[in-house]
């Protein structure tokens, strides 16, 4: 079987994550599945790519519905035999239907990995209800969820946990966080990672800092923040700015294997407004760091509050400030939250089972029996 992954995704996140980890799970596990991974020319998925064993093919996309990418996708069916095209983001829907129209193409998957509603547009439908995606693979049951709001065949929905590789983890990173930073020991690192967009909602990050250091009074915390700048940075340094937090709150940018941060952290905080499920998450249970965060999309699926970690509504500032407080003025909860998440992180949430339950589904499709 040969499947061709598709994302038109420029940037590097949690979704691109989610296909470097499925290819390196399928080619240690299922060597009879080729899988081939179509990407941006010169993005920062293909800077990852090349430096690992992935095979992999790229396109220029110059706009979203650059026909040289769909031209690309026809060309790759045709030279590799390509059996199924599993599709990671919405714009390579789009590219891929296009596609579809010029050359008969075989049959998609496309992975659901945010919880945002699918707009109720003529265009935005037909492209989700497409007859040509067999499976619709959500992170979880709160994607699923509000998948099926907009999708005419509810059973094309599955829900199939991402995960994490527990063969790939490691610590290493180009220097330490407290001897770069100059952290006084006596303060906590709080660690935030993920790629300055809306649904990360770092203005709430920035609320709670306010209220932990400057209205509670607290300096025994330090919050750094790993992910991708964009438009939306320069208002979140004015807001640094603004409430005086140069010393507390810190953007390091982008970073490769940010997560290998995580054993530097003393907790992980997750303000977003929207999720699937962050990968983050579950790189902070396989490391044993206790987690803060939002009720957001499929988060309270694999976190329950007090027991594995500590959650709050989303926008709530203040809440997310006591949780924090609570935890480390608690701090026989650590061990075991810790403790839980990851046994339930070995038992549910591998990329192994990920893979095996995706095959599962590629075989089903070829079969002709999805």
């Amino acid at each position: 079987m040969t499947v061709l992954h598709v994302s038109a995704v420029k940037n590097w996140g949690g979704g691109e994550n989610h296909i470097e980890n499925l290819c390196f799970e399928l080619k240690a596990t299922q060597p009879d599945v080729k899988n081939i991974v179509l990407c941006v020319e010169n993005g920062l998925f293909h800077s990852r790519l090349m430096k690992t064993e992935i095979s992999y093919e790229t396109a220029p996309l110059a706009y979203n519905l650059d026909l040289r990418y769909s031209k690309r996708i026809i060309t790759l069916c045709k030279e590799k035999k390509v059996d199924i095209i599993h599709i990671h983001d919405p714009s390579a829907i789009a590219l891929c239907i296009i596609a579809d129209k010029f050359h008969n193409l075989p049959p998609f998957v496309f992975s659901k990995k945010t919880s945002f509603p699918i707009k109720k547009k003529r265009l935005t439908l037909f492209k989700y209800n497409y007859f040509k995606i067999k499976k619709i693979i959500c992170v979880s049951n709160e994607t699923k969820r509000v998948t099926a709001e907009s999708i005419t065949d509810k059973k094309k929905l599955l829900t199939i946990y991402h995960g994490t590789n527990l063969k790939n983890k490691s610590a290493e990173t180009s220097y330490l966080l407290r001897e770069k930073l100059a952290i006084d020991p006596a303060r906590k690192i709080i660690g935030v990672i993920g790629n300055h967009i809306r649904a990360k909602n770092f203005e709430t990050l920035i609320e709670t800092v306010n209220v932990l250091i400057n209205e509670e009074k607290r300096t025994d915390f330090i919050f750094v923040q790993i992910g991708n700048f964009t438009e939306r940075t320069p208002e979140l340094l004015e807001s640094v700015k603004k409430y005086n937090l140069e010393k507390d709150l810190v953007f390091l940018g982008y970073k490769p294997n940010a997560s290998n941060f995580i054993p530097q952290f003393d907790a992980l905080l997750v303000t977003s407004q929207s999720e699937g499920i962050p990968q983050v998450i579950f790189e902070s249970f396989y490391h044993k760091k206790p987690v803060i965060s939002t009720n957001v999309g499929g988060i309270p699926e694999i976190i329950e509050d007090g027991v594995n970690g500590l959650l709050a509504p989303k926008q709530t500032p203040k809440v997310l400030a006591e949780k924090i407080i609570h935890l480390f003025d608690n701090p026989e909860l650590i061990p075991k939250f810790t403790i839980i998440s990851h046994e339930k992180l070995s038992s549910l949430y591998t990329t192994s089972i990920m893979a095996e339950k995706t095959l599962e589904q590629y075989k089903k499709i070829s079969n002709g029996k999805s």
